[in-house]
């Protein structure tokens, strides 16, 4: 069954990408296997998933383990909300952390991923609703938060990720999607070249295909691969 939804998904991810006069290309598929156990987890990469989703640390930890060499065989994205006191091993687990949203934490993982002689790729979490109960820098301060950082060491700021308020209509998502783009755009063209702003973290099951539309580059996918928690 992972195996037809995940063939599911791209076909709509590649509908969406045609419809916008994108190639499918552009978007990556990113497994979230939040509360997944490992089992399940390889079932998705022996279909071909190669870009998976954890939320937390310690878990993320304990399924890297379980999956032993396997693991190597996927890129690990941290999209849960990052303490600092937790950013060093979360260097060691992930390949990029999508949700810095301060220069403390920036620092914080630049100088770990350097103490490790690493590069990590992070994105900059963007409040883009500005809701109080959300982690992320507000639209208005991102380019001062890449301005601080952009020339730490051993990270690389590739981009943007945000989650829009939920709503059960996918175009209700696409005035937030829409405005995510535009503000990536805008701090491209500010830093004119110095960085390169390449990622859009943004969609999830239920409205990944508006957030293709509107210019994701990845797509946060849970439920829709591996059905309804618990399950």
């Amino acid at each position: 069954m992972i195996k037809q939804n995940i063939e599911k998904i791209r076909a709509r991810i590649a509908q969406a990408a045609r419809r916008a006069g994108r190639s499918p290309k552009e978007v990556r598929l990113m497994g979230v296997t939040k509360t997944r156990p490992a089992e399940m987890i390889k079932e998705a990469m022996d279909a071909g998933l190669d870009l998976l989703g954890e939320n937390y640390v310690q878990e993320a930890e304990g399924k890297i383990l379980s999956l032993g060499n396997a693991a190597r065989q996927a890129e690990w994205h941290m999209i849960g909300h990052l303490q600092r006191n937790k950013a060093k091993k979360a260097c060691q687990l992930f390949d990029c952390i999508e949700t810095v949203d301060s220069e403390k934490l920036a620092k914080a993982v630049s100088r770990h991923a350097s103490d490790m002689a690493k590069e990590i790729s992070v994105l900059i979490q963007v409040n883009i609703a500005k809701e109080p109960q959300k982690s992320g820098v507000l639209p208005e301060e991102a380019a001062s938060l890449v301005t601080r950082i952009a020339d730490l060491p051993s990270i690389h700021v590739d981009g943007l990720m945000v989650i829009p308020p939920y709503s059960s209509e996918p175009e209700a998502s696409r005035k937030w999607f829409s405005l995510a783009r535009d503000l990536r755009d805008q701090l491209s063209s500010l830093f004119n070249g110095k960085i390169e702003l390449r990622e859009l973290s943004m969609g999830m099951s239920n409205d990944f295909e508006v957030a293709v539309e509107e210019g994701a580059t990845i797509v946060r996918i849970g439920t829709a691969i591996f059905g309804p928690r618990g399950t």
